[in-house]
Formats: structure tokens, C-alpha cells, sequence
């Protein structure tokens, strides 16, 4: 079908009015498609390699620590005794343990 598409068109504005096309199918793919793709298998590979004690946050924004992980779930502690279980999809990122604030440093007054 190519081929003879190509043939129907003998004269070179007709050859540019098919290159026109492909040229924007291509920058959509690789500026739009192929992106979505690689952060879809990122997330992917994320979610399965959820480990008790990872400090996550689910894609409804609430902070929590992971207790136990199942085959489709994970049970997060978001506060002292209050523990939720969601799905793997719910997880959105992983952020860093909280750590205690630096003390200030006492200032030299002489």
C-alpha cells in the first residue's frame, strides 16, 4: 500500500506532502509515547520492588511507612497504630526517612 501510494505520487510536492506526516508521527513518538512508556515501567518496576520499612507516599499524597507487602497490597502505617492497606498502584514515590532537625548551632557572644 506504501509502495503504490509512493508511485501515485511522481511529482516531489507530492513525495513532501506524504513526509510531512511521518515526520510529526515520529516527534510525537518520541517526545510523547516513548516517554510515557519508559515512566509506566519505572513505576512498574517501583511497585515490585516494595520492601518493608520503605517511607512512601501514595498518589492521594498521604506519607507512610510500609509494614507488609502482598502480592497486590501493602499495609502502610501512617500514624502510631493507625495502619491502612492499600493497592501496589496506590503507591505513587518512595521519599527519604525523616530525619531529626539539626540543632542550632550556639552562637559566639562575647
Amino acid at each position: 500500500m506504501f509502495i503504490t501510494l509512493l508511485l501515485q505520487t511522481q511529482t516531489s510536492e507530492g513525495l513532501t506532502s506524504l513526509l510531512f506526516p511521518v515526520l510529526i508521527a515520529v516527534v510525537v513518538y518520541f517526545f510523547m509515547i516513548r516517554p510515557q512508556q519508559r515512566r509506566t515501567s519505572e513505576a512498574k518496576k517501583f511497585r515490585e520492588s516494595l520492601v518493608k520499612g520503605a517511607n512512601v507516599v501514595t498518589i492521594g499524597g498521604l506519607h507512610g511507612k510500609v509494614l507488609e507487602v502482598h502480592e497486590e497490597s501493602v499495609i502502610v502505617e501512617v500514624d502510631k497504630g493507625v495502619r491502612l492497606k492499600f493497592d501496589r498502584t496506590a503507591i505513587s514515590r518512595e521519599v527519604a526517612p525523616k530525619t531529626a532537625p539539626a540543632a542550632p548551632a550556639a552562637s559566639e557572644n562575647a
